[in-house]
């Protein structure tokens, strides 16, 4: 079953190169929403003292003004990239007045559509195309649902492996070519296994009723206040996550077969217009209610677990920096804020993710044909609604196969790579890691999602009193560390950067927003 994955180690060993793989790149990237005292989405803006959530390189936000965002830059090690994570959320505590920050990826006690603040850049040209854009999807899809909120880990493998890895593999493409080629096999085997992230880290198997706002559910009723679904795992990951749920009305579906195939099918979204996003209008009153009125508006719209990316230079498209530059690492978007860490995440999960990287990678990474692509939608849904019952099944090649003996093999396979990645100095922390989410698949009570539920029984609370409960906790603990004074004056310089920033943007625009626009999106012309 996993002949090619187990070949490729071997011939890696066998040449003394599994050092190689050692030290890959990681980033972190987590969204939480700023609450007030009551649990409502916060109405005050972007806290000034945070700095400008346009050019501030580590503290933004998403889509809402309270949806701050935590971006820590690539580290060559896990437990640094935790650390800067847990500096940055710190000094950002100490930055907010009588406000928590949601421990939970789904919100509560969302009063309406009206309710949640649209995120504001500026008068500059970049920072109105970022409210315009998420005007745009609040349009599209709803306010609601673009404060749910994740985690991304963003991963680059080691520079010096791909010439060992390409003269092993005996492919005479230049190298950049292959680094793409191959990133793309890892892509297509994170959809394929994709299904294996909520089940192991969802945490998100109740909602507020809030959050539906009435409309009609088939989810079960916990109380008075609660949704939920006895064996999911990670309703965001769900059909009431924020999904492209329109995706086969608009016939949009990225291609995945290669860098060229991917980059030609977002362009084509891009240009074509949809004619239900017309009736929104795009200018109207001086007002740009949308980029465009187009199936996307840009790449970024297009909903998907794990997308492919190039370090971006100046005001450059995704695609195009994509096109000229290629892959520079991958970013999986697949997994819920766990509630139970005040981080959102945690040492053993991310070297998981990095050992799960790597295995697709070396796994047999053929194209993705039409049916499977159906087989994926299918099993994440099934996983994210029912993945913890005992009889879950997931479709593969057209044939019912049970998902702990699944998730079980892929597993037990994941330990050749893992032993690459274990050293002395982590302890065989990665085969650890591994081990603890095969335990996880043989008793799913021990699971996240299964944990939050065990939560709200014993208390006899709603999700919302039980992520009330975590968020304050979490703020106790964040409050009670202590940043040095350098640490201190490091994120005051960058932040008082950031605004200047800002600033020296709005003032240099020498063009007017519709002309910027045109200007960006000329870039997708020809690809």
């Amino acid at each position: 079953m996993y002949k090619i994955y187990e070949d490729r180690l071997s011939r890696l060993i066998n040449a003394g190169q599994s050092e190689c793989l050692r030290n890959g790149l990681i980033g972190l990237e987590k969204e939480t929403l700023r609450v007030g005292a009551d649990g409502k989405i916060a109405q005050t803006p972007h806290p000034v003292k945070l700095g400008s959530p346009l050019t501030h390189p580590y503290i933004t936000t998403d889509y809402s003004e309270a949806l701050t965002e935590l971006i820590t830059p690539p580290f060559s090690d896990p437990v640094s990239a935790l650390d800067f994570l847990k500096q940055t959320q710190t000094y950002v505590y100490q930055n907010i007045e009588d406000e928590l920050l949601w421990a939970t990826s789904m919100p509560c006690v969302v009063a309406g559509e009206t309710s949640i603040p649209i995120a504001q850049y500026g008068s500059s040209n970049a920072g109105l195309m970022k409210t315009a854009y998420r005007r745009g999807l609040g349009h599209r899809y709803g306010r609601v649902m673009q404060v749910i909120a994740g985690v991304h880990f963003n991963y680059s493998i080691p520079e010096k492996f791909w010439p060992v890895y390409q003269e092993l593999e005996k492919n005479s493409l230049p190298l950049q070519a292959f680094i793409n080629q191959s990133y793309f096999q890892l892509i297509r085997n994170l959809l394929r296994f994709g299904w294996l992230i909520p089940y192991l880290f969802g945490a998100s198997p109740a909602i507020c009723k809030s959050f539906l706002a009435g409309k009609e559910t088939n989810l079960d009723e916990f109380n008075d206040t609660t949704f939920y679904e006895p064996f999911a795992t990670s309703l965001r990951m769900g059909d009431i996550g924020y999904q492209n749920n329109k995706e086969k009305l608009t016939g949009m579906k990225a291609n995945y077969d290669s860098v060229e195939s991917y980059i030609n099918s977002l362009a084509y979204a891009i240009n074509t217009p949809y004619p239900e996003y017309k009736e929104f209008g795009v200018e109207v009153g001086g007002v740009y209610q949308q980029l465009n009125a187009n199936i996307l508006q840009i790449e970024n719209e297009y909903y998907s677990t794990v997308r492919p990316k190039q370090i971006l230079q100046g005001n450059e498209m995704p695609i195009r920096a994509l096109s000229e530059r290629g892959i520079k690492y991958i970013e999986l978007r697949s997994l819920d804020v766990n509630a139970f860490d005040p981080l959102g995440v945690n040492l053993e999960q991310i070297r998981f993710l990095e050992a799960f990287m790597l295995f697709c990678l070396f796994h047999d990474g053929s194209v993705l044909e039409s049916g499977e692509r159906e087989e994926i939608d299918r099993n994440e849904l099934v996983v994210a609604h029912e993945g913890r019952r005992d009889d879950c099944t997931l479709l593969k090649n057209g044939k019912e196969a049970k998902l702990q003996d699944e998730a079980g093999s892929l597993l037990q396979a994941m330990h050749g790579v893992c032993s690459i990645l274990d050293t002395e100095e982590n302890g065989n922390a990665y085969s650890h890691s591994c081990t603890r989410q095969l335990e996880l698949v043989l008793n799913p009570e021990a699971t996240p999602s299964a944990r939050m539920l065990a939560a709200m029984r014993e208390s006899g609370d709603g999700f919302f009193n039980v992520g009330m409960a975590m968020s304050k906790q979490h703020q106790s603990y964040f409050k009670n560390i202590q940043l040095d004074s350098s640490a201190i004056k490091n994120y005051d310089e960058i932040g008082q950067h950031s605004l200047l920033r800002q600033k020296e943007l709005e003032d240099t625009d020498s063009i007017d927003f519709s002309s910027y626009l045109q200007e960006y999106f000329r870039q997708s012309e020809g690809l």
